[in-house]
Protein backbone atom coordinates (compact mmCIF):
# COMPACT_ATOMS: atom_id res chain seq x y z
CA UNK A 1 0.00 0.00 0.00
CA UNK A 2 1.59 3.44 -1.13
CA UNK A 3 2.14 5.94 1.53
CA UNK A 4 -0.51 8.54 1.92
CA UNK A 5 0.69 11.88 0.34
CA UNK A 6 0.45 15.06 2.19
CA UNK A 7 -1.52 17.58 1.66
CA UNK A 8 -0.90 21.00 1.77
CA UNK A 9 -2.93 24.66 1.30
CA UNK A 10 -1.54 26.75 -0.76
CA UNK A 11 -4.68 29.39 -2.22
CA UNK A 12 -7.59 31.26 0.19
CA UNK A 13 -10.45 32.50 -1.56
CA UNK A 14 -13.63 34.17 0.71
CA UNK A 15 -16.31 36.12 -0.20
CA UNK A 16 -18.07 37.62 3.04
CA UNK A 17 -20.15 40.57 4.21
CA UNK A 18 -16.44 42.21 5.68
CA UNK A 19 -14.73 41.78 2.57
CA UNK A 20 -14.34 39.91 -0.50
CA UNK A 21 -10.61 38.20 -1.29
CA UNK A 22 -8.76 37.24 1.97
CA UNK A 23 -7.07 40.29 2.50
CA UNK A 24 -9.81 42.28 3.00
CA UNK A 25 -11.77 39.47 4.49
CA UNK A 26 -8.81 38.97 7.24
CA UNK A 27 -8.17 42.78 7.52
CA UNK A 28 -11.82 43.20 8.66
CA UNK A 29 -11.56 40.29 11.49
CA UNK A 30 -8.68 42.28 13.18
CA UNK A 31 -10.23 45.00 13.10
CA UNK A 32 -13.28 43.78 14.49
CA UNK A 33 -15.69 44.68 11.26
CA UNK A 34 -19.44 43.81 11.18
CA UNK A 35 -20.94 42.76 8.05
CA UNK A 36 -24.57 42.20 9.73
CA UNK A 37 -27.04 45.60 8.78
CA UNK A 38 -30.59 45.92 7.65
CA UNK A 39 -31.41 44.23 4.50
CA UNK A 40 -31.10 46.08 1.33
CA UNK A 41 -31.42 43.55 -1.67
CA UNK A 42 -35.26 43.20 -0.98
CA UNK A 43 -37.78 45.35 1.01
CA UNK A 44 -37.47 43.34 4.60
CA UNK A 45 -40.20 44.70 6.28
CA UNK A 46 -42.66 42.15 6.35
CA UNK A 47 -40.34 39.83 7.80
CA UNK A 48 -39.79 39.65 11.83
CA UNK A 49 -35.90 39.27 11.06
CA UNK A 50 -34.47 41.80 8.96
CA UNK A 51 -31.47 41.92 9.15
CA UNK A 52 -28.13 39.92 7.57
CA UNK A 53 -25.01 39.69 6.12
CA UNK A 54 -24.78 41.02 2.76
CA UNK A 55 -21.50 41.38 0.51
CA UNK A 56 -20.17 44.23 -1.28
CA UNK A 57 -21.28 45.39 -4.71
CA UNK A 58 -19.29 43.36 -7.46
CA UNK A 59 -19.08 42.72 -10.50
CA UNK A 60 -18.77 39.06 -11.56
CA UNK A 61 -17.10 40.25 -15.10
CA UNK A 62 -14.10 40.88 -13.13
CA UNK A 63 -13.67 37.03 -12.35
CA UNK A 64 -14.79 35.38 -15.73
CA UNK A 65 -13.02 35.33 -18.97
CA UNK A 66 -14.74 37.30 -21.13
CA UNK A 67 -15.76 34.51 -23.61
CA UNK A 68 -18.11 33.04 -20.59
CA UNK A 69 -19.90 36.22 -19.83
CA UNK A 70 -22.98 34.62 -21.58
CA UNK A 71 -23.63 32.47 -18.94
CA UNK A 72 -24.06 34.39 -16.30
CA UNK A 73 -27.86 34.27 -17.32
CA UNK A 74 -27.92 31.19 -16.16
CA UNK A 75 -25.95 32.06 -12.56
CA UNK A 76 -28.14 31.80 -9.16
CA UNK A 77 -26.47 33.88 -6.15
CA UNK A 78 -24.74 30.84 -5.08
CA UNK A 79 -23.26 30.18 -8.13
CA UNK A 80 -21.77 33.97 -8.67
CA UNK A 81 -20.68 33.00 -5.07
CA UNK A 82 -18.73 30.27 -5.81
CA UNK A 83 -17.20 31.86 -8.76
CA UNK A 84 -15.76 34.42 -7.02
CA UNK A 85 -14.33 32.85 -4.78
CA UNK A 86 -12.89 30.50 -6.96
CA UNK A 87 -11.22 33.10 -8.67
CA UNK A 88 -9.29 34.58 -5.33
CA UNK A 89 -8.26 31.15 -4.34
CA UNK A 90 -6.36 30.22 -7.72
CA UNK A 91 -4.97 33.73 -8.14
CA UNK A 92 -3.94 33.28 -4.32
CA UNK A 93 -2.26 30.22 -5.45
CA UNK A 94 -0.45 31.71 -8.13
CA UNK A 95 -2.16 28.95 -10.26
CA UNK A 96 -2.59 29.95 -13.97
CA UNK A 97 -5.51 28.01 -14.95
CA UNK A 98 -7.59 28.24 -18.04
CA UNK A 99 -9.18 31.43 -16.36
CA UNK A 100 -6.49 33.61 -15.73
CA UNK A 101 -4.92 33.05 -18.73
CA UNK A 102 -7.85 33.43 -20.85
CA UNK A 103 -7.78 36.91 -18.73
CA UNK A 104 -4.73 38.65 -19.72
CA UNK A 105 -3.12 37.98 -16.26
CA UNK A 106 -0.78 35.40 -16.83
CA UNK A 107 1.12 34.19 -19.34
CA UNK A 108 0.14 30.98 -21.04
CA UNK A 109 -0.04 27.81 -21.18
CA UNK A 110 -1.72 26.77 -17.84
CA UNK A 111 0.83 25.88 -15.06
CA UNK A 112 -1.35 23.17 -13.87
CA UNK A 113 -2.34 19.78 -15.39
CA UNK A 114 -6.02 20.06 -16.00
CA UNK A 115 -6.52 16.61 -15.81
CA UNK A 116 -5.14 16.51 -12.49
CA UNK A 117 -6.73 18.97 -10.77
CA UNK A 118 -10.20 18.29 -9.23
CA UNK A 119 -12.91 20.29 -6.94
CA UNK A 120 -15.16 19.66 -4.37
CA UNK A 121 -17.70 22.28 -3.75
CA UNK A 122 -20.46 22.50 -0.83
CA UNK A 123 -23.93 23.72 -1.69
CA UNK A 124 -27.33 24.42 -0.10
CA UNK A 125 -30.75 24.18 -1.57
CA UNK A 126 -30.42 27.14 -3.90
CA UNK A 127 -33.61 28.92 -3.54
CA UNK A 128 -34.88 30.31 -7.02
CA UNK A 129 -35.29 33.80 -7.41
CA UNK A 130 -38.77 35.13 -5.90
CA UNK A 131 -39.83 37.38 -8.64
CA UNK A 132 -39.39 34.61 -11.71
CA UNK A 133 -41.19 32.11 -9.84
CA UNK A 134 -44.07 34.42 -8.59
CA UNK A 135 -44.90 35.77 -11.82
CA UNK A 136 -44.61 32.29 -13.15
CA UNK A 137 -47.31 30.94 -10.44
CA UNK A 138 -49.41 33.57 -11.10
CA UNK A 139 -50.30 32.21 -14.74
CA UNK A 140 -51.13 28.72 -13.60
CA UNK A 141 -54.16 29.90 -10.66
CA UNK A 142 -58.07 28.91 -11.77
CA UNK A 143 -60.79 31.31 -11.41
CA UNK A 144 -60.74 30.77 -8.07
CA UNK A 145 -56.77 31.40 -7.72
CA UNK A 146 -56.03 28.44 -6.27
CA UNK A 147 -52.98 26.60 -7.77
CA UNK A 148 -53.75 24.18 -11.01
CA UNK A 149 -51.05 21.57 -11.86
CA UNK A 150 -52.29 21.87 -15.72
CA UNK A 151 -52.25 25.30 -16.16
CA UNK A 152 -48.71 25.06 -14.46
CA UNK A 153 -47.36 22.64 -17.03
CA UNK A 154 -48.88 24.90 -19.43
CA UNK A 155 -48.96 28.80 -18.82
CA UNK A 156 -47.05 28.38 -16.05
CA UNK A 157 -43.72 27.02 -17.20
CA UNK A 158 -43.70 28.59 -20.52
CA UNK A 159 -43.30 31.91 -17.91
CA UNK A 160 -39.97 30.81 -17.05
CA UNK A 161 -37.03 30.51 -19.78
CA UNK A 162 -35.77 27.36 -20.79
CA UNK A 163 -32.86 26.90 -18.71
CA UNK A 164 -34.34 28.30 -15.73
CA UNK A 165 -33.87 25.41 -13.75
CA UNK A 166 -30.14 25.20 -14.10
CA UNK A 167 -29.49 28.23 -12.35
CA UNK A 168 -30.81 26.34 -9.00
CA UNK A 169 -29.63 22.56 -9.41
CA UNK A 170 -26.85 22.41 -6.48
CA UNK A 171 -24.16 20.72 -8.47
CA UNK A 172 -24.03 24.05 -10.93
CA UNK A 173 -21.62 25.52 -8.59
CA UNK A 174 -19.02 22.85 -9.31
CA UNK A 175 -19.90 22.93 -13.06
CA UNK A 176 -19.64 26.89 -13.67
CA UNK A 177 -16.32 26.47 -11.08
CA UNK A 178 -14.91 23.73 -12.92
CA UNK A 179 -15.39 24.68 -17.26
CA UNK A 180 -14.25 28.17 -16.03
CA UNK A 181 -11.15 27.12 -14.41
CA UNK A 182 -10.65 23.82 -16.58
CA UNK A 183 -10.82 21.46 -13.56
CA UNK A 184 -11.19 18.09 -15.24
CA UNK A 185 -10.28 15.32 -12.39
CA UNK A 186 -12.29 13.88 -9.91
CA UNK A 187 -15.51 16.60 -9.01
CA UNK A 188 -18.09 16.36 -6.39
CA UNK A 189 -21.20 18.45 -5.09
CA UNK A 190 -21.92 18.20 -1.44
CA UNK A 191 -24.70 19.05 0.08
CA UNK A 192 -25.08 18.27 3.70
CA UNK A 193 -26.25 22.07 4.74
CA UNK A 194 -23.56 23.66 7.50
CA UNK A 195 -21.40 20.91 7.40
CA UNK A 196 -20.86 20.72 3.25
CA UNK A 197 -17.87 22.87 3.42
CA UNK A 198 -16.00 20.70 5.75
CA UNK A 199 -16.81 17.70 3.94
CA UNK A 200 -15.85 19.07 0.59
CA UNK A 201 -12.17 19.87 2.29
CA UNK A 202 -12.00 16.35 3.85
CA UNK A 203 -12.95 14.71 0.76
CA UNK A 204 -10.66 16.80 -1.62
CA UNK A 205 -8.13 16.03 1.04
CA UNK A 206 -8.83 12.26 0.53
CA UNK A 207 -8.58 12.62 -3.41
CA UNK A 208 -5.47 14.36 -3.03
CA UNK A 209 -3.76 11.65 -0.25
CA UNK A 210 -4.92 8.68 -2.60
CA UNK A 211 -3.38 9.97 -5.50
CA UNK A 212 -6.08 10.89 -7.44
CA UNK A 213 -5.70 14.38 -8.16
CA UNK A 214 -2.65 16.68 -7.62
CA UNK A 215 -4.40 20.00 -6.83
CA UNK A 216 -8.49 20.28 -5.66
CA UNK A 217 -10.25 23.65 -5.55
CA UNK A 218 -12.87 23.37 -2.78
CA UNK A 219 -15.18 24.77 0.02
CA UNK A 220 -18.28 25.74 -0.10
CA UNK A 221 -20.47 29.00 -0.91
CA UNK A 222 -24.46 29.49 -0.14
CA UNK A 223 -26.82 32.68 -0.30
CA UNK A 224 -29.78 32.74 2.40
CA UNK A 225 -30.70 36.26 1.74
CA UNK A 226 -33.58 36.23 0.13
CA UNK A 227 -37.05 35.60 1.38
CA UNK A 228 -37.42 32.49 0.27
CA UNK A 229 -34.16 31.19 2.03
CA UNK A 230 -35.20 33.01 5.21
CA UNK A 231 -38.83 31.22 5.56
CA UNK A 232 -37.81 28.22 6.95
CA UNK A 233 -35.61 28.97 9.60
CA UNK A 234 -38.27 31.54 10.49
CA UNK A 235 -40.91 29.32 10.85
CA UNK A 236 -38.57 26.79 12.73
CA UNK A 237 -37.93 29.89 15.15
CA UNK A 238 -34.30 29.87 14.71
CA UNK A 239 -33.43 33.32 13.72
CA UNK A 240 -33.06 36.39 15.45
CA UNK A 241 -36.34 38.86 15.76
CA UNK A 242 -35.13 40.98 18.29
CA UNK A 243 -31.98 42.71 17.34
CA UNK A 244 -33.58 44.74 14.29
CA UNK A 245 -32.78 47.99 15.58
CA UNK A 246 -28.86 46.72 16.84
CA UNK A 247 -27.64 44.47 13.48
CA UNK A 248 -24.08 44.81 14.80
CA UNK A 249 -25.20 42.51 18.05
CA UNK A 250 -27.41 40.24 16.54
CA UNK A 251 -25.15 37.05 15.92
CA UNK A 252 -23.94 36.42 19.57
CA UNK A 253 -22.72 32.41 19.37
CA UNK A 254 -22.05 31.16 23.09
CA UNK A 255 -23.56 34.22 24.38
CA UNK A 256 -25.82 34.13 27.58
CA UNK A 257 -27.87 36.70 25.84
CA UNK A 258 -27.96 34.78 22.45
CA UNK A 259 -31.18 34.83 20.26
CA UNK A 260 -30.84 32.90 17.52
CA UNK A 261 -28.67 33.08 14.61
CA UNK A 262 -28.61 35.76 11.81
CA UNK A 263 -28.86 34.97 7.96
CA UNK A 264 -25.81 35.64 5.50
CA UNK A 265 -24.61 35.18 1.81
CA UNK A 266 -20.83 34.17 1.10
CA UNK A 267 -18.26 31.47 0.55
CA UNK A 268 -15.22 30.14 0.86
CA UNK A 269 -12.76 27.67 -1.66
CA UNK A 270 -9.48 26.90 -1.25
CA UNK A 271 -6.56 25.08 -2.98
CA UNK A 272 -5.51 22.31 -1.64
CA UNK A 273 -2.31 20.58 -3.44
CA UNK A 274 0.07 17.42 -2.72
CA UNK A 275 3.04 18.58 -0.98
CA UNK A 276 5.59 17.34 -3.98
CA UNK A 277 3.41 19.64 -6.49
CA UNK A 278 3.21 22.13 -4.44
CA UNK A 279 6.66 22.33 -3.76
CA UNK A 280 7.81 21.72 -7.44
CA UNK A 281 6.37 24.53 -8.56
CA UNK A 282 7.69 26.78 -5.33
CA UNK A 283 4.14 27.75 -4.31
CA UNK A 284 3.68 29.53 -0.92
CA UNK A 285 2.54 26.84 1.47
CA UNK A 286 -0.16 28.21 4.55
CA UNK A 287 -0.33 25.36 6.12
CA UNK A 288 -1.04 21.17 5.81
CA UNK A 289 -4.22 19.45 6.30
CA UNK A 290 -3.76 16.99 8.45
CA UNK A 291 -6.87 14.86 9.80
CA UNK A 292 -10.54 14.52 8.56
CA UNK A 293 -13.24 13.08 10.87
CA UNK A 294 -17.16 12.79 10.39
CA UNK A 295 -19.89 11.51 12.28
CA UNK A 296 -24.00 12.21 12.29
CA UNK A 297 -26.05 12.53 15.40
CA UNK A 298 -28.47 9.99 14.22
CA UNK A 299 -31.54 11.39 16.60
CA UNK A 300 -32.95 13.47 14.87
CA UNK A 301 -33.85 15.43 11.11
CA UNK A 302 -34.82 18.64 13.05
CA UNK A 303 -32.72 18.52 16.42
CA UNK A 304 -29.35 18.36 17.60
CA UNK A 305 -28.88 15.40 20.10
CA UNK A 306 -28.35 17.05 23.21
CA UNK A 307 -25.36 15.63 23.95
CA UNK A 308 -23.27 16.38 20.56
CA UNK A 309 -21.90 12.87 20.44
CA UNK A 310 -21.52 13.12 16.54
CA UNK A 311 -19.88 15.95 16.44
CA UNK A 312 -17.89 14.17 19.50
CA UNK A 313 -17.13 11.26 16.86
CA UNK A 314 -16.48 13.55 13.74
CA UNK A 315 -13.58 15.56 16.22
CA UNK A 316 -12.21 12.64 17.83
CA UNK A 317 -11.65 10.86 14.22
CA UNK A 318 -10.26 13.80 12.72
CA UNK A 319 -7.55 14.31 15.79
CA UNK A 320 -7.08 10.21 15.14
CA UNK A 321 -6.72 10.54 11.13
CA UNK A 322 -3.81 13.24 11.82
CA UNK A 323 -1.83 11.04 14.48
CA UNK A 324 -2.31 13.80 17.18
CA UNK A 325 -3.60 13.77 20.52
CA UNK A 326 -5.94 16.43 22.13
CA UNK A 327 -3.11 17.90 23.81
CA UNK A 328 -1.43 19.21 20.88
CA UNK A 329 -4.08 21.32 19.53
CA UNK A 330 -3.62 25.32 20.34
CA UNK A 331 -6.84 26.43 18.95
CA UNK A 332 -10.22 25.41 18.00
CA UNK A 333 -12.95 27.02 15.75
CA UNK A 334 -16.48 25.95 17.31
CA UNK A 335 -18.82 26.46 14.55
CA UNK A 336 -21.22 28.48 16.62
CA UNK A 337 -24.39 28.83 15.14
CA UNK A 338 -25.97 31.21 18.04
CA UNK A 339 -29.29 29.05 18.69
CA UNK A 340 -29.81 27.99 22.16
CA UNK A 341 -30.02 24.79 21.20
CA UNK A 342 -27.24 24.34 19.23
CA UNK A 343 -24.62 25.90 21.02
CA UNK A 344 -25.29 23.78 24.00
CA UNK A 345 -25.24 20.32 21.86
CA UNK A 346 -22.11 21.47 20.43
CA UNK A 347 -20.40 22.55 23.92
CA UNK A 348 -21.60 19.19 24.83
CA UNK A 349 -19.02 17.92 22.13
CA UNK A 350 -16.32 19.76 22.66
CA UNK A 351 -16.47 19.26 26.20
CA UNK A 352 -16.81 15.30 26.21
CA UNK A 353 -13.47 15.86 24.17
CA UNK A 354 -11.12 17.73 25.69
CA UNK A 355 -12.25 17.73 29.13
CA UNK A 356 -10.21 20.50 31.09
CA UNK A 357 -7.91 20.79 28.33
CA UNK A 358 -10.60 23.14 27.03
CA UNK A 359 -10.04 25.96 29.25
CA UNK A 360 -6.51 26.04 28.06
CA UNK A 361 -6.87 26.39 24.59
CA UNK A 362 -7.74 29.51 22.55
CA UNK A 363 -11.12 29.81 20.18
CA UNK A 364 -12.01 31.80 16.85
CA UNK A 365 -15.46 32.22 15.51
CA UNK A 366 -16.28 34.72 12.59
CA UNK A 367 -20.53 33.93 13.31
CA UNK A 368 -20.25 37.27 15.11
CA UNK A 369 -19.45 39.82 12.40
CA UNK A 370 -20.79 37.41 9.32
CA UNK A 371 -23.94 35.44 10.31
CA UNK A 372 -24.27 32.44 9.10
CA UNK A 373 -24.54 31.04 5.29
CA UNK A 374 -24.79 27.83 5.06
CA UNK A 375 -22.73 25.58 2.81
CA UNK A 376 -20.06 28.57 2.99
CA UNK A 377 -19.64 29.13 6.66
CA UNK A 378 -18.00 26.24 7.19
CA UNK A 379 -14.95 27.12 4.48
CA UNK A 380 -14.65 30.49 5.96
CA UNK A 381 -14.42 29.26 9.20
CA UNK A 382 -11.55 27.15 7.95
CA UNK A 383 -9.93 29.75 5.91
CA UNK A 384 -10.00 32.45 8.92
CA UNK A 385 -8.88 29.39 11.30
CA UNK A 386 -5.49 28.62 8.36
CA UNK A 387 -4.48 32.06 8.83
CA UNK A 388 -4.13 32.57 12.22
CA UNK A 389 -1.53 29.43 11.93
CA UNK A 390 0.42 31.29 9.43
CA UNK A 391 0.15 34.35 10.52
CA UNK A 392 0.84 33.51 14.08
CA UNK A 393 -2.27 35.61 15.31
CA UNK A 394 -6.11 34.52 16.84
CA UNK A 395 -8.54 37.33 15.18
CA UNK A 396 -10.77 38.75 18.42
CA UNK A 397 -14.38 37.03 17.67
CA UNK A 398 -16.83 39.79 17.67
CA UNK A 399 -19.88 39.83 20.28
CA UNK A 400 -18.24 37.03 22.63
CA UNK A 401 -17.91 39.29 25.37
CA UNK A 402 -20.59 38.01 27.77
CA UNK A 403 -20.72 33.88 27.50
CA UNK A 404 -22.94 31.57 28.28
CA UNK A 405 -21.89 30.30 31.99
CA UNK A 406 -21.61 26.66 30.34
CA UNK A 407 -19.45 28.08 27.22
CA UNK A 408 -15.75 27.65 28.01
CA UNK A 409 -14.47 29.05 24.93
CA UNK A 410 -11.29 31.03 25.82
CA UNK A 411 -12.52 33.67 22.57
CA UNK A 412 -10.33 36.47 21.88
CA UNK A 413 -11.61 39.60 23.09
CA UNK A 414 -10.32 43.03 21.98
CA UNK A 415 -7.08 43.22 20.32
CA UNK A 416 -5.80 40.63 17.81
CA UNK A 417 -3.41 37.92 20.16
CA UNK A 418 -0.16 37.04 19.14
CA UNK A 419 0.22 33.27 19.18
CA UNK A 420 2.24 30.52 17.92
CA UNK A 421 -0.22 28.19 16.75
CA UNK A 422 1.21 24.39 15.87
CA UNK A 423 -2.23 22.58 15.51
CA UNK A 424 -5.89 23.74 15.10
CA UNK A 425 -9.21 21.46 14.85
CA UNK A 426 -12.38 23.05 12.97
CA UNK A 427 -15.74 21.88 13.23
CA UNK A 428 -18.38 21.80 10.76
CA UNK A 429 -22.12 20.85 11.23
CA UNK A 430 -25.49 20.43 9.65
CA UNK A 431 -28.34 22.17 11.72
CA UNK A 432 -31.13 19.68 10.43
CA UNK A 433 -29.96 16.15 9.85
CA UNK A 434 -27.70 16.10 11.81
CA UNK A 435 -23.81 15.48 9.68
CA UNK A 436 -20.97 16.74 10.70
CA UNK A 437 -17.13 17.04 9.94
CA UNK A 438 -13.91 18.51 11.50
CA UNK A 439 -10.56 19.17 10.23
CA UNK A 440 -7.34 18.77 11.71
CA UNK A 441 -4.71 21.71 10.26
CA UNK A 442 -1.50 22.01 11.08
CA UNK A 443 1.53 24.71 11.04
CA UNK A 444 4.06 23.79 8.00
CA UNK A 445 6.92 21.90 8.70
CA UNK A 446 9.16 20.25 5.48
Amino acid sequence: MAARRRVVITGLGVATPIGIGMDAFWEGLLQQRCGIRRVESFDPSGLPCQVAGELPPFQLGDFIPKSYRKSVKVMSRDITLAVVCAYHAVVDAGLNTKCIVERGEAPGPPNVDSTRFGANIGAGLVCADLNELAGALSTAADEQGRFDLRRWGGEGMSNLTPLWLLKFLPNMLACHVTIVHDAQAPSNTVTCAEASSHLAIGEAYRTIARGDADVCICGGAEGKVNPMAMARPLLWRRLNTQDNESPHRASRPFAADRRGMVASEGGGLVILEALDHACARKARIYAEVAGFGAGSNAVSWSSPDPKGRGLALALQKAVADAGSTIEQIDLVAPFSAATPEHDAAEMSAWNEVFGSRLDQVAALTTRGALGHNGAGSGAIDFAATVMALYRNTIPPSLNTSNPDPASRFRFVQGDPQDARVRQALSLGYALAGGQSAALVIKKFEE
